[in-house]
């Protein structure tokens, strides 16, 4: 069976830092695009990250360019989010996905992603 498994969220205050990580199991993904994503509440969900199966190209929302950044281990089947210079408006659940298939460059598409984690909530105070 195929999980994504997200941890690391939690209650930070403004201006905080938080590092999310995502653990596979089940297959290999490290021949596909890893992305984070994020929904708010009351909000449609909305791409923040993703990463190529090398860690060689990355893309970011620009609403967190240059506060965020995502990484991966493919020895540990694992991807990472660092969040810094964390503001109120960052708070949602966050979701990792890793994509339909190797070698697409499914960037921050929603639509090539097919596997996803249950979320970690992030919750930033003001």
């Amino acid at each position: 069976q195929v999980q994504l498994v997200e941890s690391g969220g939690g209650l930070v205050q403004a201006g905080g830092s938080l590092r999310l990580s995502c653990a596979a199991s089940g297959r290999t993904f490290s021949d596909n695009y890893m992305g984070w994503f994020r929904q708010a509440p009351g909000k449609e969900r909305e791409s923040v990250a993703a990463i190529s199966w090398s860690g060689t190209s990355t893309h970011y929302a620009l609403s967190i360019k240059g506060r965020f950044t995502i990484s991966r281990d493919n020895a540990k089947n694992t991807v990472y989010l660092q969040m810094n210079n964390l503001k109120p408006e960052d708070t949602a659940v966050y979701y990792c996905a890793a994509s339909s298939n190797a070698y697409e460059i499914a960037g921050l598409s929603t639509n090539f992603y097919a596997y996803w984690g249950q979320g970690t909530q992030v919750t930033v105070s003001s």
